[in-house]
């Protein structure tokens, strides 16, 4: 249920929050990172790594996953999606990229309302892309570093600059001032659950080669995931149009 009483009172909070942030990474923004990978912890995020495995399994096929039925994976991606686009909205406000915010508060409207609150993608009918940034990306756009590499418990991969903007994500979406518990967690839950599915489907199909198949799947995860948040940040957005491609350095 939506809190409209509080609601004014939440939003100065978040917009207390993302200036304290914009302001904290101004004042540490460099665009200079060692080339290559920049892993200076790499023992103690070798020992995450080994419990994250066991936690997770060895990257072979998800029996449980593979075994719920495509159109409910379809479902629970479809709802994910659509519960981060308020966040989108507004990490891509922060970034500049107002084709971006446009993009995600349509499909969010659009989904929440004929998509019958998400369970369908009627936007994607409308040939509306979907949208997906986030904090690490706003710091990014602003000129923060990438840092060194870590291996976060439970959540995988990451960065110092992604840590941070995994932080900052949980108080920039405006479905967490507005819900109630445990309506402002469904997004958490789908969205770990379409993060399954989605490797699951490429083990599956052979895009990713399982962990247990790797020589060092530690360096393999660290490989594959510096390559593909590097691809996707260097992906072109309104500020690129005008300034021209951003450094992923």
């Amino acid at each position: 249920m939506i809190k409209a009483t509080t609601l004014s009172t939440s939003l100065r909070a978040l917009a207390g929050v993302t200036l304290v942030a914009g302001l904290a990474a101004c004042s540490g923004a460099s665009r200079t990172q060692p080339a290559g990978i920049n892993d200076p912890h790499e023992p103690s995020n070798r020992k995450v790594h080994a419990l994250n495995q066991k936690i997770g399994g060895s990257g072979k096929p998800n029996r449980v996953a593979a075994a719920v039925p495509t159109e409910f994976q379809s479902v629970i991606h479809n709802v994910s999606e659509n519960l981060s686009m308020p966040q989108a909205a507004v990490n891509s406000a922060l970034q500049a990229d107002f084709a971006g915010f446009g993009l995600a508060t349509y499909r969010f409207l659009v989904n929440s309302t004929l998509g019958m609150g998400g369970l369908f993608d009627v936007a994607s009918d409308f040939k509306v892309p979907e949208h997906d940034t986030d904090f690490g990306e706003t710091l990014y756009v602003w000129g923060v570093g990438e840092g060194p590499y870590y291996e976060l418990p439970v959540l995988g991969p990451s960065t110092r600059r992604d840590t941070a903007g995994r932080v900052v994500d949980l108080f920039t979406n405006p479905l967490s001032y507005t819900l109630d518990s445990p309506e402002k967690y469904v997004g958490t839950v789908t969205g770990y659950a379409d993060s399954v599915f989605e490797k699951n489907r490429r083990i599956v199909n052979g895009q990713q080669v399982p962990m247990s198949a790797a020589g060092d799947s530690y360096a393999q995860a660290r490989q594959e995931y510096l390559q593909q948040r590097r691809a996707d940040l260097a992906r072109p957005t309104s500020i690129a149009a005008t300034t021209g491609p951003r450094s992923t350095n």
